[in-house]
Protein backbone atom coordinates (compact mmCIF):
# COMPACT_ATOMS: atom_id res chain seq x y z
CA UNK A 1 0.00 0.00 0.00
CA UNK A 2 1.20 3.35 -0.40
CA UNK A 3 0.81 5.12 3.13
CA UNK A 4 0.74 8.93 3.70
CA UNK A 5 1.48 10.12 7.47
CA UNK A 6 0.12 13.46 8.39
CA UNK A 7 1.42 15.86 11.15
CA UNK A 8 1.99 19.34 12.21
CA UNK A 9 4.79 20.36 14.30
CA UNK A 10 7.26 22.93 14.36
CA UNK A 11 9.70 20.90 16.68
CA UNK A 12 9.64 16.77 17.43
CA UNK A 13 6.81 15.08 19.12
CA UNK A 14 5.64 11.71 20.49
CA UNK A 15 3.46 11.95 17.22
CA UNK A 16 6.50 12.01 14.65
CA UNK A 17 8.49 9.75 16.79
CA UNK A 18 5.19 7.14 16.53
CA UNK A 19 4.17 7.38 12.88
CA UNK A 20 8.17 7.25 12.23
CA UNK A 21 8.85 3.96 13.47
CA UNK A 22 5.39 2.57 12.75
CA UNK A 23 6.39 3.79 9.12
CA UNK A 24 9.64 2.21 9.41
CA UNK A 25 7.95 -0.86 10.52
CA UNK A 26 5.46 -1.16 7.36
CA UNK A 27 8.35 -0.09 4.97
CA UNK A 28 9.81 -3.71 6.20
CA UNK A 29 6.60 -5.40 4.79
CA UNK A 30 6.93 -3.84 1.84
CA UNK A 31 4.35 -0.97 2.22
CA UNK A 32 5.40 2.61 0.53
CA UNK A 33 5.61 4.92 3.16
CA UNK A 34 5.23 9.20 2.88
CA UNK A 35 5.55 11.88 5.15
CA UNK A 36 3.51 15.18 5.51
CA UNK A 37 4.19 17.68 8.28
CA UNK A 38 5.69 21.02 8.99
CA UNK A 39 9.00 19.68 10.13
CA UNK A 40 10.20 16.01 10.39
CA UNK A 41 13.41 15.39 12.06
CA UNK A 42 13.40 11.39 12.63
CA UNK A 43 15.27 10.01 10.09
CA UNK A 44 13.26 7.42 8.28
CA UNK A 45 13.06 5.33 4.79
CA UNK A 46 9.99 7.73 3.79
CA UNK A 47 9.56 10.34 1.14
CA UNK A 48 8.98 13.78 3.64
CA UNK A 49 6.94 16.29 1.81
CA UNK A 50 6.98 19.67 3.82
CA UNK A 51 3.16 21.17 4.30
CA UNK A 52 2.93 24.01 6.58
CA UNK A 53 -0.61 22.69 8.64
CA UNK A 54 0.82 25.33 11.22
CA UNK A 55 -0.91 27.48 8.83
CA UNK A 56 -4.92 28.11 9.65
CA UNK A 57 -6.95 30.56 8.32
CA UNK A 58 -8.85 30.03 5.69
CA UNK A 59 -7.34 30.36 2.48
CA UNK A 60 -3.85 28.47 4.06
CA UNK A 61 -6.91 25.67 5.13
CA UNK A 62 -7.99 25.29 1.55
CA UNK A 63 -4.29 25.44 -0.04
CA UNK A 64 -3.26 22.99 2.09
CA UNK A 65 -6.46 20.51 1.09
CA UNK A 66 -5.29 21.30 -2.69
CA UNK A 67 -2.11 20.07 -2.16
CA UNK A 68 -3.16 17.19 -0.11
CA UNK A 69 -5.40 16.04 -2.94
CA UNK A 70 -2.27 16.54 -5.81
CA UNK A 71 0.00 14.43 -2.95
CA UNK A 72 -3.40 11.90 -3.31
CA UNK A 73 -3.24 11.36 -6.88
CA UNK A 74 0.26 11.56 -8.17
CA UNK A 75 1.76 9.47 -5.35
CA UNK A 76 -1.50 6.88 -5.78
CA UNK A 77 -2.22 6.94 -2.12
CA UNK A 78 -3.92 3.98 -0.50
CA UNK A 79 -4.72 5.62 2.69
CA UNK A 80 -3.83 8.65 4.65
CA UNK A 81 -2.91 8.41 8.25
CA UNK A 82 -3.38 11.78 10.40
CA UNK A 83 -1.62 12.07 13.41
CA UNK A 84 -2.53 15.64 14.75
CA UNK A 85 -5.47 17.98 14.96
CA UNK A 86 -4.59 20.46 12.31
CA UNK A 87 -3.32 17.77 9.40
CA UNK A 88 -6.28 16.18 10.21
CA UNK A 89 -9.10 18.69 9.39
CA UNK A 90 -7.58 19.52 6.08
CA UNK A 91 -6.25 15.71 5.20
CA UNK A 92 -9.90 14.57 6.19
CA UNK A 93 -11.57 16.92 3.40
CA UNK A 94 -9.06 16.19 0.87
CA UNK A 95 -9.49 12.26 1.24
CA UNK A 96 -13.28 12.84 1.09
CA UNK A 97 -12.54 14.35 -2.20
CA UNK A 98 -10.25 11.83 -3.56
CA UNK A 99 -12.47 8.75 -1.75
CA UNK A 100 -9.50 7.66 -0.02
CA UNK A 101 -9.32 5.84 3.19
CA UNK A 102 -8.97 8.23 6.46
CA UNK A 103 -7.57 6.99 9.61
CA UNK A 104 -6.47 9.04 12.46
CA UNK A 105 -4.40 8.48 15.66
CA UNK A 106 -5.52 11.45 18.60
CA UNK A 107 -2.56 11.44 20.62
CA UNK A 108 -3.29 14.28 23.01
CA UNK A 109 -6.56 16.34 24.22
CA UNK A 110 -8.38 18.21 22.29
CA UNK A 111 -8.97 22.22 22.35
CA UNK A 112 -12.84 22.89 22.93
CA UNK A 113 -14.57 25.24 20.29
CA UNK A 114 -17.61 25.68 19.22
CA UNK A 115 -16.81 24.54 15.97
CA UNK A 116 -14.44 21.36 17.20
CA UNK A 117 -16.98 20.45 19.48
CA UNK A 118 -19.72 20.03 16.31
CA UNK A 119 -17.15 18.21 14.62
CA UNK A 120 -14.28 15.71 14.89
CA UNK A 121 -12.02 14.62 12.49
CA UNK A 122 -12.03 11.18 13.47
CA UNK A 123 -12.80 8.94 10.10
CA UNK A 124 -11.48 5.36 12.21
CA UNK A 125 -10.05 6.31 14.38
CA UNK A 126 -7.41 5.37 17.61
CA UNK A 127 -6.07 7.08 20.66
CA UNK A 128 -3.36 6.38 22.55
CA UNK A 129 -5.13 6.21 26.12
CA UNK A 130 -7.85 5.64 27.75
CA UNK A 131 -8.33 9.26 29.18
CA UNK A 132 -8.15 10.74 25.20
CA UNK A 133 -10.68 7.82 24.20
CA UNK A 134 -13.00 9.06 27.16
CA UNK A 135 -12.51 12.57 26.41
CA UNK A 136 -13.43 12.43 22.29
CA UNK A 137 -16.65 9.90 23.96
CA UNK A 138 -17.94 12.29 26.19
CA UNK A 139 -16.79 16.08 25.45
CA UNK A 140 -17.43 15.75 21.58
CA UNK A 141 -20.17 13.34 21.04
CA UNK A 142 -17.63 10.55 19.27
CA UNK A 143 -19.30 7.46 18.41
CA UNK A 144 -17.71 4.81 20.78
CA UNK A 145 -17.63 2.42 17.98
CA UNK A 146 -15.01 4.77 15.82
CA UNK A 147 -12.69 5.83 18.94
CA UNK A 148 -10.60 2.32 20.02
CA UNK A 149 -7.65 2.70 22.07
CA UNK A 150 -4.12 1.53 20.69
CA UNK A 151 -0.85 2.57 22.41
CA UNK A 152 2.10 4.33 21.13
CA UNK A 153 4.01 1.19 19.03
CA UNK A 154 7.48 0.50 20.97
CA UNK A 155 10.23 -1.94 19.43
CA UNK A 156 10.94 -3.65 22.39
CA UNK A 157 14.04 -5.26 20.68
CA UNK A 158 15.93 -2.38 21.23
CA UNK A 159 15.30 -2.68 25.16
CA UNK A 160 17.22 -4.72 27.25
CA UNK A 161 17.19 -4.07 30.81
CA UNK A 162 20.43 -2.26 32.02
CA UNK A 163 22.59 -2.81 35.03
CA UNK A 164 21.85 -0.25 38.00
CA UNK A 165 24.54 2.68 37.54
CA UNK A 166 27.03 2.93 40.51
CA UNK A 167 26.80 6.70 40.38
CA UNK A 168 28.49 8.42 43.71
CA UNK A 169 26.48 11.30 43.16
CA UNK A 170 22.88 9.86 42.13
CA UNK A 171 22.15 10.70 38.49
CA UNK A 172 18.20 12.54 37.41
CA UNK A 173 17.56 12.71 33.78
CA UNK A 174 14.37 15.08 32.74
CA UNK A 175 13.82 14.10 28.88
CA UNK A 176 11.32 16.06 26.99
CA UNK A 177 10.62 19.04 25.09
CA UNK A 178 11.61 22.97 26.68
CA UNK A 179 8.37 24.20 25.51
CA UNK A 180 4.90 24.89 26.02
CA UNK A 181 3.56 22.98 29.54
CA UNK A 182 6.39 20.13 29.72
CA UNK A 183 8.74 23.22 29.66
CA UNK A 184 6.55 24.49 32.99
CA UNK A 185 7.19 21.10 34.52
CA UNK A 186 10.77 20.89 34.13
CA UNK A 187 11.09 24.85 35.44
CA UNK A 188 8.91 23.67 38.48
CA UNK A 189 10.68 20.37 38.68
CA UNK A 190 14.11 22.09 39.22
CA UNK A 191 12.47 25.22 41.21
CA UNK A 192 10.50 23.09 43.51
CA UNK A 193 11.20 19.26 43.63
CA UNK A 194 14.87 18.76 43.31
CA UNK A 195 17.69 19.20 45.43
CA UNK A 196 20.04 20.44 42.58
CA UNK A 197 23.29 19.98 45.17
CA UNK A 198 22.03 16.71 45.91
CA UNK A 199 21.92 15.06 42.89
CA UNK A 200 23.23 15.64 39.07
CA UNK A 201 20.89 16.86 36.58
CA UNK A 202 20.55 16.21 32.99
CA UNK A 203 17.78 18.27 30.92
CA UNK A 204 17.05 15.88 27.56
CA UNK A 205 15.42 17.92 24.67
CA UNK A 206 14.65 21.41 23.65
CA UNK A 207 16.39 23.29 20.57
CA UNK A 208 16.60 26.64 22.26
CA UNK A 209 17.07 26.81 26.57
CA UNK A 210 14.24 29.28 27.48
CA UNK A 211 15.87 32.58 28.97
CA UNK A 212 13.89 31.41 32.29
CA UNK A 213 15.99 28.41 32.68
CA UNK A 214 19.38 30.48 32.48
CA UNK A 215 19.58 30.74 36.31
CA UNK A 216 19.96 26.81 36.10
CA UNK A 217 22.96 26.77 33.17
CA UNK A 218 25.88 25.59 36.21
CA UNK A 219 23.66 23.61 37.88
CA UNK A 220 21.90 21.38 35.53
CA UNK A 221 23.33 19.70 32.21
CA UNK A 222 21.80 20.56 29.48
CA UNK A 223 22.10 18.58 26.22
CA UNK A 224 19.48 19.68 23.53
CA UNK A 225 18.17 16.90 21.57
CA UNK A 226 20.75 13.89 21.20
CA UNK A 227 21.01 10.77 19.21
CA UNK A 228 22.52 8.59 22.65
CA UNK A 229 19.45 9.29 25.00
CA UNK A 230 19.41 5.90 25.67
CA UNK A 231 22.92 5.72 27.10
CA UNK A 232 22.02 8.80 29.53
CA UNK A 233 18.77 6.82 30.75
CA UNK A 234 21.03 3.34 31.13
CA UNK A 235 23.14 5.80 33.64
CA UNK A 236 20.36 7.57 35.16
CA UNK A 237 19.54 6.78 38.78
CA UNK A 238 16.30 7.87 37.82
CA UNK A 239 14.52 9.25 34.63
CA UNK A 240 11.36 11.49 34.92
CA UNK A 241 9.58 12.14 31.66
CA UNK A 242 5.71 10.74 29.97
CA UNK A 243 4.60 9.26 27.24
CA UNK A 244 7.24 7.75 25.19
CA UNK A 245 10.01 8.66 27.85
CA UNK A 246 8.46 6.75 30.48
CA UNK A 247 7.53 3.67 28.29
CA UNK A 248 11.05 3.57 27.24
CA UNK A 249 12.49 3.98 30.63
CA UNK A 250 10.68 1.48 31.98
CA UNK A 251 11.84 -1.21 29.64
CA UNK A 252 15.45 -0.41 30.39
CA UNK A 253 15.10 -1.27 33.74
CA UNK A 254 15.09 2.23 35.00
CA UNK A 255 13.26 3.68 37.87
CA UNK A 256 10.97 6.25 36.10
CA UNK A 257 8.94 9.17 37.75
CA UNK A 258 5.83 9.87 35.48
CA UNK A 259 4.72 13.78 35.00
CA UNK A 260 3.62 15.00 31.90
CA UNK A 261 1.67 18.04 30.66
CA UNK A 262 -1.78 16.74 32.62
CA UNK A 263 -0.81 15.42 36.05
CA UNK A 264 1.76 13.63 37.83
CA UNK A 265 1.43 9.49 38.52
CA UNK A 266 4.76 9.46 40.05
CA UNK A 267 6.90 6.37 40.20
CA UNK A 268 5.65 3.90 38.52
CA UNK A 269 5.35 0.31 39.82
CA UNK A 270 2.38 -2.26 39.56
CA UNK A 271 0.27 0.00 41.87
CA UNK A 272 0.10 2.63 39.45
CA UNK A 273 0.82 1.45 36.35
CA UNK A 274 -2.62 1.51 35.34
CA UNK A 275 -3.15 5.35 36.18
CA UNK A 276 0.09 5.40 33.76
CA UNK A 277 -1.42 3.41 31.08
CA UNK A 278 -4.73 5.51 31.23
CA UNK A 279 -3.41 8.81 31.25
CA UNK A 280 -0.20 8.53 28.34
CA UNK A 281 1.97 8.65 31.49
CA UNK A 282 0.71 12.12 32.70
CA UNK A 283 0.27 13.46 30.19
CA UNK A 284 -3.20 13.25 29.60
CA UNK A 285 -6.06 14.19 32.44
CA UNK A 286 -9.17 15.24 32.17
CA UNK A 287 -11.31 18.44 31.78
CA UNK A 288 -11.06 19.85 35.80
CA UNK A 289 -8.21 21.78 36.41
CA UNK A 290 -5.31 20.06 38.39
CA UNK A 291 -2.52 21.95 40.57
CA UNK A 292 1.11 19.40 40.97
CA UNK A 293 1.95 18.67 44.09
CA UNK A 294 5.42 19.44 43.98
CA UNK A 295 5.94 18.19 47.98
CA UNK A 296 4.38 15.14 46.29
CA UNK A 297 6.49 14.91 43.66
CA UNK A 298 9.30 15.64 46.13
CA UNK A 299 8.94 12.41 48.26
CA UNK A 300 8.77 10.17 45.11
CA UNK A 301 11.98 11.36 43.62
CA UNK A 302 13.16 10.48 46.72
CA UNK A 303 11.63 7.49 46.86
CA UNK A 304 12.74 6.59 43.26
CA UNK A 305 16.31 7.47 43.66
CA UNK A 306 16.94 4.62 46.55
CA UNK A 307 15.14 2.09 43.97
CA UNK A 308 17.45 -0.19 41.52
CA UNK A 309 15.58 -1.47 39.27
CA UNK A 310 11.68 -1.25 37.92
CA UNK A 311 9.93 -4.54 38.88
CA UNK A 312 9.87 -6.86 36.41
CA UNK A 313 5.75 -7.29 36.20
CA UNK A 314 5.99 -3.49 35.19
CA UNK A 315 8.34 -4.52 32.28
CA UNK A 316 5.68 -7.18 31.33
CA UNK A 317 3.01 -4.96 31.44
CA UNK A 318 5.08 -2.07 29.17
CA UNK A 319 5.74 -4.86 26.54
CA UNK A 320 2.42 -6.42 26.61
CA UNK A 321 0.75 -3.27 25.53
CA UNK A 322 3.35 -1.49 23.73
CA UNK A 323 4.40 -4.07 21.32
CA UNK A 324 5.23 -2.32 18.00
CA UNK A 325 4.93 -5.87 15.81
CA UNK A 326 1.21 -6.39 17.36
CA UNK A 327 0.52 -2.28 16.90
CA UNK A 328 1.21 -2.48 13.24
CA UNK A 329 -0.24 -5.74 12.37
CA UNK A 330 -3.49 -3.63 13.88
CA UNK A 331 -3.19 -1.13 11.93
CA UNK A 332 -2.12 -2.97 8.68
CA UNK A 333 -5.39 -4.65 9.11
CA UNK A 334 -7.35 -1.28 9.53
CA UNK A 335 -5.86 -0.12 6.45
CA UNK A 336 -6.72 -2.83 4.39
CA UNK A 337 -10.48 -2.71 5.90
CA UNK A 338 -10.91 0.73 5.08
CA UNK A 339 -9.66 0.87 1.92
CA UNK A 340 -11.93 -2.29 1.78
CA UNK A 341 -14.80 -0.07 2.71
CA UNK A 342 -13.89 2.80 0.71
CA UNK A 343 -13.51 0.88 -2.51
CA UNK A 344 -16.13 -1.59 -1.92
CA UNK A 345 -13.99 -4.24 -3.45
CA UNK A 346 -12.31 -7.51 -1.46
CA UNK A 347 -11.45 -11.40 -2.41
CA UNK A 348 -14.45 -13.18 -3.06
CA UNK A 349 -14.45 -16.55 -1.23
CA UNK A 350 -16.39 -18.83 -2.69
CA UNK A 351 -18.64 -21.59 -1.14
CA UNK A 352 -20.06 -24.68 -3.07
CA UNK A 353 -20.63 -28.31 -1.64
CA UNK A 354 -21.87 -30.50 -5.00
CA UNK A 355 -21.21 -31.10 -8.12
CA UNK A 356 -23.69 -33.74 -9.73
CA UNK A 357 -24.56 -34.53 -13.27
CA UNK A 358 -28.23 -35.60 -12.84
CA UNK A 359 -30.54 -33.16 -11.05
CA UNK A 360 -33.22 -36.23 -11.20
CA UNK A 361 -31.57 -38.67 -9.15
CA UNK A 362 -28.26 -36.35 -7.20
CA UNK A 363 -29.53 -33.43 -6.26
CA UNK A 364 -31.03 -34.14 -3.02
CA UNK A 365 -33.39 -32.49 -1.01
CA UNK A 366 -31.54 -29.15 0.30
CA UNK A 367 -30.28 -27.43 -2.94
CA UNK A 368 -26.66 -27.46 -1.96
CA UNK A 369 -25.27 -28.77 -5.54
CA UNK A 370 -24.53 -27.01 -9.01
CA UNK A 371 -24.39 -28.93 -12.48
CA UNK A 372 -21.13 -30.29 -14.17
CA UNK A 373 -22.81 -27.01 -16.79
CA UNK A 374 -23.28 -24.67 -14.53
CA UNK A 375 -19.35 -25.23 -12.60
CA UNK A 376 -18.24 -25.46 -16.42
CA UNK A 377 -19.81 -22.18 -16.88
CA UNK A 378 -18.52 -20.32 -13.60
CA UNK A 379 -14.93 -21.57 -14.35
CA UNK A 380 -15.07 -20.25 -17.85
CA UNK A 381 -16.35 -16.68 -16.54
CA UNK A 382 -13.47 -16.93 -13.81
CA UNK A 383 -10.68 -17.79 -17.18
CA UNK A 384 -12.09 -14.97 -19.48
CA UNK A 385 -12.65 -12.50 -16.01
CA UNK A 386 -8.50 -13.14 -15.18
CA UNK A 387 -9.91 -13.89 -12.05
CA UNK A 388 -6.82 -16.03 -10.13
CA UNK A 389 -8.18 -18.88 -8.06
CA UNK A 390 -6.13 -19.06 -4.45
CA UNK A 391 -6.17 -21.18 -1.12
CA UNK A 392 -5.49 -20.03 1.57
CA UNK A 393 -1.93 -21.56 1.83
CA UNK A 394 -1.59 -18.99 -1.03
CA UNK A 395 -2.96 -16.23 0.71
CA UNK A 396 -0.22 -16.38 3.68
CA UNK A 397 2.28 -15.81 0.90
CA UNK A 398 0.74 -12.54 -0.58
CA UNK A 399 1.23 -9.28 1.42
CA UNK A 400 -1.74 -7.64 2.49
CA UNK A 401 -0.87 -4.63 0.26
CA UNK A 402 -0.39 -6.91 -2.61
CA UNK A 403 -4.14 -8.27 -2.73
CA UNK A 404 -5.69 -6.15 -4.54
CA UNK A 405 -3.25 -6.29 -7.62
CA UNK A 406 -4.46 -9.28 -9.16
CA UNK A 407 -8.08 -10.64 -9.28
CA UNK A 408 -8.07 -13.30 -6.67
CA UNK A 409 -10.57 -15.44 -6.12
CA UNK A 410 -10.87 -18.36 -3.22
CA UNK A 411 -13.30 -21.04 -4.17
CA UNK A 412 -14.30 -23.72 -1.62
CA UNK A 413 -16.17 -26.97 -1.38
CA UNK A 414 -17.39 -28.17 1.92
CA UNK A 415 -18.22 -31.65 3.32
CA UNK A 416 -15.86 -33.60 0.65
CA UNK A 417 -18.58 -35.09 -1.74
CA UNK A 418 -17.23 -38.00 -4.22
CA UNK A 419 -18.78 -36.13 -6.95
CA UNK A 420 -15.95 -33.16 -6.10
CA UNK A 421 -12.95 -35.70 -7.19
CA UNK A 422 -15.47 -37.22 -10.03
CA UNK A 423 -16.48 -34.23 -11.53
CA UNK A 424 -15.17 -30.84 -9.96
CA UNK A 425 -11.81 -32.02 -9.84
CA UNK A 426 -11.46 -33.08 -13.84
CA UNK A 427 -13.09 -29.48 -14.41
CA UNK A 428 -10.39 -27.65 -12.37
CA UNK A 429 -7.72 -29.48 -13.43
CA UNK A 430 -8.31 -28.37 -16.79
CA UNK A 431 -8.84 -24.75 -16.00
CA UNK A 432 -5.44 -25.24 -13.81
CA UNK A 433 -7.45 -23.75 -11.04
CA UNK A 434 -7.06 -24.12 -7.27
CA UNK A 435 -9.56 -24.63 -4.50
CA UNK A 436 -10.25 -25.65 -1.22
CA UNK A 437 -12.10 -28.83 -0.14
CA UNK A 438 -12.90 -29.20 3.57
CA UNK A 439 -13.14 -32.50 4.85
CA UNK A 440 -15.60 -34.24 7.31
CA UNK A 441 -13.02 -37.04 8.67
CA UNK A 442 -15.47 -39.34 10.33
CA UNK A 443 -17.92 -40.03 7.60
CA UNK A 444 -18.43 -42.17 4.90
CA UNK A 445 -21.50 -40.67 3.60
CA UNK A 446 -23.52 -37.71 4.60
CA UNK A 447 -24.84 -39.22 8.05
CA UNK A 448 -25.76 -35.68 9.41
CA UNK A 449 -28.40 -35.08 7.05
CA UNK A 450 -29.31 -38.70 6.28
CA UNK A 451 -30.02 -39.23 10.25
CA UNK A 452 -31.70 -36.02 10.84
CA UNK A 453 -33.95 -35.13 7.47
CA UNK A 454 -34.12 -38.39 5.71
CA UNK A 455 -31.95 -36.95 3.09
CA UNK A 456 -30.73 -39.42 0.35
CA UNK A 457 -27.25 -40.94 1.26
CA UNK A 458 -24.34 -39.59 -0.54
CA UNK A 459 -20.97 -40.59 -0.74
CA UNK A 460 -17.70 -39.12 0.73
CA UNK A 461 -14.14 -39.61 -1.27
CA UNK A 462 -11.86 -42.06 0.10
CA UNK A 463 -8.28 -42.17 0.94
CA UNK A 464 -7.18 -42.56 -3.03
CA UNK A 465 -9.32 -40.20 -4.37
CA UNK A 466 -7.84 -37.85 -1.50
CA UNK A 467 -3.76 -38.30 -2.28
CA UNK A 468 -4.33 -38.20 -6.02
CA UNK A 469 -6.00 -34.80 -5.62
CA UNK A 470 -3.62 -33.85 -2.90
CA UNK A 471 -0.78 -35.16 -5.13
CA UNK A 472 -2.24 -32.88 -7.60
CA UNK A 473 -0.98 -29.51 -6.30
CA UNK A 474 -4.18 -27.68 -6.67
CA UNK A 475 -6.40 -28.92 -4.24
CA UNK A 476 -5.60 -27.70 -0.49
CA UNK A 477 -7.95 -29.58 2.46
CA UNK A 478 -9.51 -27.82 5.45
CA UNK A 479 -11.00 -29.16 8.60
CA UNK A 480 -14.91 -29.33 9.06
CA UNK A 481 -14.73 -31.47 11.91
CA UNK A 482 -15.36 -35.72 12.91
CA UNK A 483 -19.46 -36.00 12.31
CA UNK A 484 -20.59 -32.11 11.13
CA UNK A 485 -22.32 -30.81 14.09
CA UNK A 486 -23.51 -27.30 15.19
CA UNK A 487 -20.99 -26.71 17.32
CA UNK A 488 -22.61 -24.05 19.32
CA UNK A 489 -25.03 -26.69 20.47
CA UNK A 490 -21.76 -28.86 22.20
CA UNK A 491 -20.40 -28.67 25.72
CA UNK A 492 -16.40 -27.79 25.71
CA UNK A 493 -15.29 -30.84 25.62
CA UNK A 494 -17.60 -32.04 22.67
CA UNK A 495 -16.36 -29.05 20.80
CA UNK A 496 -12.63 -29.55 21.41
CA UNK A 497 -12.97 -33.39 20.08
CA UNK A 498 -14.81 -32.61 17.11
CA UNK A 499 -12.46 -29.48 16.05
CA UNK A 500 -8.78 -31.14 17.59
CA UNK A 501 -9.40 -34.86 16.87
CA UNK A 502 -10.40 -34.19 12.95
CA UNK A 503 -7.32 -32.15 12.29
CA UNK A 504 -5.20 -34.66 13.77
CA UNK A 505 -6.69 -37.40 11.78
CA UNK A 506 -6.69 -35.93 8.16
CA UNK A 507 -3.70 -34.25 8.66
CA UNK A 508 -2.01 -37.87 9.42
CA UNK A 509 -4.10 -39.28 7.18
CA UNK A 510 -2.61 -37.51 4.29
CA UNK A 511 0.61 -35.89 5.99
CA UNK A 512 -0.35 -32.24 5.79
CA UNK A 513 -0.70 -29.16 7.31
CA UNK A 514 -4.52 -28.33 7.51
CA UNK A 515 -4.62 -24.32 6.69
CA UNK A 516 -8.25 -23.09 7.55
CA UNK A 517 -11.74 -24.97 8.99
CA UNK A 518 -15.11 -24.69 7.91
CA UNK A 519 -17.86 -24.46 10.84
CA UNK A 520 -20.20 -27.04 9.64
CA UNK A 521 -23.87 -24.97 8.80
CA UNK A 522 -21.78 -22.30 9.20
CA UNK A 523 -22.33 -22.51 13.55
CA UNK A 524 -19.75 -20.55 15.51
CA UNK A 525 -19.58 -18.71 19.12
CA UNK A 526 -17.02 -17.51 20.79
CA UNK A 527 -15.80 -20.76 21.65
CA UNK A 528 -15.68 -22.36 18.69
CA UNK A 529 -13.15 -19.60 17.45
CA UNK A 530 -11.01 -19.81 20.32
CA UNK A 531 -11.09 -23.34 19.63
CA UNK A 532 -10.04 -23.29 16.14
CA UNK A 533 -7.16 -21.06 16.71
CA UNK A 534 -5.92 -22.94 19.39
CA UNK A 535 -5.93 -25.99 17.22
CA UNK A 536 -3.39 -24.32 15.12
CA UNK A 537 -5.78 -23.23 12.14
CA UNK A 538 -4.85 -19.43 10.96
CA UNK A 539 -7.96 -19.55 8.87
CA UNK A 540 -11.60 -20.31 9.21
CA UNK A 541 -14.46 -19.53 7.37
CA UNK A 542 -18.27 -18.75 7.73
CA UNK A 543 -21.54 -19.16 5.50
CA UNK A 544 -24.00 -15.74 6.00
CA UNK A 545 -21.72 -14.19 9.45
CA UNK A 546 -18.35 -12.41 9.34
CA UNK A 547 -17.16 -9.02 8.13
CA UNK A 548 -17.39 -7.80 3.89
CA UNK A 549 -13.77 -7.31 5.04
CA UNK A 550 -11.53 -10.77 4.75
CA UNK A 551 -8.95 -9.75 7.08
CA UNK A 552 -11.04 -8.09 9.88
CA UNK A 553 -11.91 -11.53 11.62
CA UNK A 554 -9.56 -13.94 9.61
CA UNK A 555 -11.42 -16.95 12.19
CA UNK A 556 -14.88 -15.94 10.85
CA UNK A 557 -13.96 -15.35 7.19
CA UNK A 558 -17.49 -14.80 5.54
CA UNK A 559 -18.30 -16.86 2.36
CA UNK A 560 -20.62 -16.12 -0.67
CA UNK A 561 -22.75 -20.03 -1.13
CA UNK A 562 -23.42 -21.22 -4.71
CA UNK A 563 -26.58 -22.76 -5.17
CA UNK A 564 -28.59 -24.08 -8.48
CA UNK A 565 -31.00 -21.51 -9.06
CA UNK A 566 -28.08 -18.91 -9.58
CA UNK A 567 -27.61 -17.75 -13.66
CA UNK A 568 -24.82 -16.92 -15.40
CA UNK A 569 -25.41 -13.13 -14.60
CA UNK A 570 -26.12 -13.73 -10.94
CA UNK A 571 -22.96 -15.75 -10.71
CA UNK A 572 -20.74 -12.41 -12.07
CA UNK A 573 -22.59 -10.18 -9.37
CA UNK A 574 -21.19 -12.54 -7.20
CA UNK A 575 -17.55 -12.65 -7.59
CA UNK A 576 -17.25 -8.89 -8.35
CA UNK A 577 -15.73 -8.38 -4.93
CA UNK A 578 -18.62 -5.95 -3.82
CA UNK A 579 -21.01 -8.64 -3.36
CA UNK A 580 -20.82 -8.98 0.46
CA UNK A 581 -21.12 -4.98 0.86
CA UNK A 582 -24.80 -5.66 -1.04
CA UNK A 583 -25.63 -8.73 1.05
CA UNK A 584 -24.71 -7.28 4.86
CA UNK A 585 -26.59 -4.04 4.01
CA UNK A 586 -29.58 -6.24 3.17
CA UNK A 587 -29.39 -7.69 6.48
CA UNK A 588 -29.26 -4.85 8.58
CA UNK A 589 -32.35 -4.25 6.60
CA UNK A 590 -34.01 -7.00 7.39
CA UNK A 591 -32.95 -6.45 10.99
CA UNK A 592 -34.39 -3.20 11.56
Amino acid sequence: MNILMALSQLEVTGAEVYAVEIGEKLIDRGHNLYFVSDTLTKKNRGKYIPLAFNKRNIFQRLDQVIKIVKIIKQNKIDVVHAHSRASAWSTEIACKLTKTPFVTTVHGMQHVSKHRKRKQPIGCGYAVCENIQNDLIETFGVDPAAIKVLRNGIDLSKFKVSTPPKNEKKVISIIGRLSGPKADITYNLLTNSIDLDKYTVNIIGGKDIPERFNSFKNKVNFTGYIDNVYEFMADSDLVIGAGRVAMESLLMGRPTLAIGEAKEIGIIDTDTAHLALASNFGDVGDRTNHNFDWNFIKSEIELGIKLKQTPAEVIDIIGENFNIHKIVDTLEKTYQREWVRVKKYDIPVIMYHRVIKDVDTESGKHGTYVTIDQFRDHMTILKKGNYIPITFSDLAGIPIHQRFEKKYIMLTFDDGYVDNYTYAFPILKEFGFNAVIYLVSDRTYNKWDVDLTDEKTFEMMDLPMLKEMRDSGIIEFGGHTLSHPRLSQLSDMEMKNEIFKDKEITENKLNIQLNSFAYPYGDLDDRAKKMVSEAGYPYAVGTDSGSYCLSDDIFEIRRIGIFPTITNFGYKRKINGNYNFIKIKRENKRQR
